[in-house]
């Protein structure tokens, strides 16, 4: 019976919640709360109003493995609030290389895990791309601001067990360059009213 029911709902043109749950034709009563939450979301996330923390959140999730540019939100605050140039970039330098030392830890604890499991027997499997990084130490992690490569960068970093605190510093150098010159560039090219 229930299938019958739910074949001849599905197969009509009424909504499928009708008869004794909702009169046809009216809205669900969970519509205008999503909307208004939906609402009140947005314009807490809004750039002009929270600016800061936004930046703050995306820079730091984008550091992470996750595939998100920050370079936008960066940019969109700082055109609508020139006078913010500076603490923009110093809030997102700081999200970005949290999320920088996140991977580090990371990746420190995938080969503290891994050397457990083999009962701390190294393997002399080591890329050639490994050796370059052990070679240059914590210094490599100045090129975690490039894109693709930087994130994973800070991740070998802590699987190689580079020094933390020169790796964070080496971090956070790298990417306020970077920032400074993305976002010079950009306002070069996309001038403040």
């Amino acid at each position: 019976m229930g299938r019958v029911i739910l074949t001849a709902l599905f197969f009509s043109n009424q909504p499928l919640i009708t008869g004794d749950f909702l009169p046809p034709n009216h809205v669900s009563s969970y519509t205008v709360p999503m909307e208004a939450w939906l609402t009140s979301l947005l314009q807490m996330l809004a750039l002009p109003e929270v600016g800061l923390s936004t930046v703050f959140v995306v820079s730091l999730i984008s550091a992470t493995l996750v595939p998100l540019g920050s370079e936008p939100a960066v940019f969109g605050l700082i055109k609508l609030n020139p006078e913010l140039f500076w603490p923009t970039i110093a809030v997102a330098t700081l999200g970005n290389t949290l999320g920088g030392i996140i991977d580090w830890w990371m990746g420190y604890g995938a080969h503290h895990a891994l050397d457990r499991y083999r009962g701390n027997n190294t393997d002399s499997h080591h890329a050639r791309a490994l050796r370059w990084l052990e070679r240059l130490g914590p210094k490599a992690c100045l090129l975690s601001w490039l894109p693709a490569v930087g994130d994973p960068l800070c991740a070998v970093a802590g699987w190689l067990r580079l020094p933390f605190w020169p790796c964070a510093v080496y971090m956070a150098i790298g990417k306020c360059l970077r920032y400074i010159t993305m976002t010079t560039a950009l306002l070069w090219v996309f001038p403040p009213h």
